[in-house]
């Protein structure tokens, strides 16, 4: 069953996909349709999910459950992943990609390769205190709070030259 983000406990369970390029203003419209007739038909084992999306910079989606009223299961789970499949492929847009970093430089969301980010930190066209994100968060609180942070205070802070670091 659909319920709207905001109404969710801040414990709920969430995923979140980044795509390789913003969506489209059509695009946007149709994933949402998709997502919340998805979210409506959500259920474990015949149990209805309390169900959520939001749809972030046109190039993030983030997929909820309150698991306070009742458990995803592994299928219900590969059953969001099957839709977000179907989705990637509709696009054109993968949502799977984890080989590049998403940063955010003013309005606009920038992905570089993992490969590249040594060579742009060195370069200085990121910083300590460029915005990235974590797109592990386990829940609505984490993401609230930790999902967009500066690299220095992330996984990715390894990759910074030597000495950037503020203390």
């Amino acid at each position: 069953m659909y319920i709207p983000f905001e109404q969710l406990p801040p414990e709920a369970r969430l995923w979140i996909y980044q795509a390789d390029r913003r969506f489209s203003e059509t695009e946007e419209k149709v994933i949402s349709a998709a997502l919340r007739e998805f979210c409506s038909e959500w259920s474990a084992h015949g149990n209805p999910l309390e169900t959520s999306f939001l749809i972030k910079y046109n190039q993030f989606i983030i997929l909820s459950v309150n698991e306070n009223a009742a458990d995803a299961s592994g299928c219900s789970i590969d059953g969001s992943v099957r839709v977000l499949k179907e989705l990637s492929q509709r696009f054109n847009n993968d949502f799977f990609n984890r080989t590049n970093v998403a940063f955010r430089e003013g309005d606009q969301i920038n992905l570089y390769p993992i490969q590249k980010l040594s060579a742009l930190f060195k370069s200085t066209k990121l910083s300590a205190e460029s915005i990235t994100f974590n797109n592990l968060v386990p829940d609505k609180r984490s993401f609230l709070k930790n999902w967009e942070m500066a690299t220095e205070k992330t996984w990715l802070a390894k990759y910074l030259p030597k000495g950037t670091l503020s203390v």
